[in-house]
């Protein structure tokens, strides 16, 4: 089981300096609003992807008046590795057991699934910020995922611009993106079925059906290539007039469905969170019985989403099954889960054990 066993930051948002231990079970921070519990998880979600989930741009996490920000993490399954990014102004560094290493090497060691209302954006934004989800979580389970999407979007650079320069290989890219992008879908239609799966029989807190749906899936690669080699066909002299690829992996739409539609057309704010729960919790299975391993979940602000009741039985399934962090600003509810983990107090950025 992979886990967070110490936690140390420093100069991110308001934490100056703090080193946490933690269980390999439950953990429950608790604090009003505006004292530092959302950052202690964005703290770990920084240490495993090297980004922050609540920020586009991770410089603004960097204490004001701070000129970096470090956060590491003693992390890993049995042997525990010492993990650590530093972010400077246009530079993050990645070290592990103190050695700097390069994204490449660093990345897997320590996996995170999120639930917070900032990622309310899967559900309600855009159809990239939902690729991207599905990217994100898919190389997550399958590293082969990364490299064929790191593959694709080469190719895809490359042929966007031989159409811009109507240069004389674009029928070499056209193939080489028909070849790469149909592979790159089909991945990401596999993940999306066990995704799907997983979504059925999970949590579902009113008996709503969540799935995730990728139009026009083919049943090999063969058809996969022969669509996509039609759709590049037919937006051809669109293409050459727009300098760029318009059909592709990179433009495909992403259903995220409630009851067979779309959360988009007209779910109630209670079912857009239910989903963006729901889908936290399934990724979190899927990870684990694809890889045979166990993330960390990082759950923010958990009971303003269920009741109580509700919400403590979910985080003793999930601390089940390997590490949980929770937040919470009730008092009350988090005495309610002492005899499931472990519970903090945390104020003006400083954490103690409660």
């Amino acid at each position: 089981m992979a886990w967070v066993r110490t936690l140390r930051i420093r100069d991110l948002r308001n934490i100056r300096d703090e080193t946490v231990e933690l269980d390999p079970g439950l953990n429950v921070f608790c604090g009003r609003n505006a004292q530092g519990k959302t950052s202690l998880l964005e703290a770990v979600g920084l240490v495993a992807r090297g980004r922050s989930f609540r920020a586009e741009d991770s410089m603004s996490l960097i204490r004001r008046g701070a000129e970096s920000l470090v956060a590491g993490a003693d992390a890993g399954e049995e042997a525990a590795a010492a993990l650590e990014v530093q972010l400077l102004p246009g530079r993050r560094a990645f070290r592990v057991d103190g050695r700097e290493v390069a994204p490449r090497e660093y990345r897997g060691r320590l996996e995170v699934v999120v639930h917070a209302t900032e990622r309310l954006r899967v559900v309600r934004g855009s159809m990239r910020d939902r690729r991207q989800y599905l990217d994100r979580a898919a190389a997550a389970v399958w590293p082969t995922y990364r490299r064929e999407l790191n593959e694709y979007e080469r190719v895809l650079a490359q042929r966007n611009a031989a159409l811009e320069a109507r240069g004389r290989d674009e029928d070499v890219w056209t193939e080489r993106l028909v070849a790469s992008g149909a592979r790159l879908r089909r991945r990401r239609a596999d993940y999306a079925a066990r995704l799907t799966a997983a979504l059925a029989r999970g949590f579902r807190p009113s008996g709503e059906a969540y799935a995730v749906r990728l139009p026009g899936p083919a049943s090999s690669e063969d058809e996969a290539r022969a669509a996509l080699a039609e759709e590049l066909a037919g937006l051809r002299p669109r293409e050459r007039a727009a300098g760029r690829s318009l059909a592709g992996p990179h433009r495909d739409p992403v259903e995220l469905l409630v009851d067979g539609r779309d959360v988009a057309e007209g779910a109630s704010a209670g079912q857009a969170r239910s989903l963006l729960l729901a889908l936290a919790l399934a990724s979190l299975r899927v990870y684990g019985e694809e890889t045979g391993r166990s993330a960390v979940a990082l759950l923010d602000d958990l009971d303003s989403e269920l009741d109580e009741e509700r919400a403590g039985a979910l985080c003793a399934e999930v601390a089940q099954g390997g590490q949980a962090l929770v937040t919470t600003a009730h008092r009350a509810w988090a005495e309610s889960l002492r005899p499931l983990g472990r519970i903090y107090d945390v104020s003006a950025g400083a954490v103690r054990s409660a």
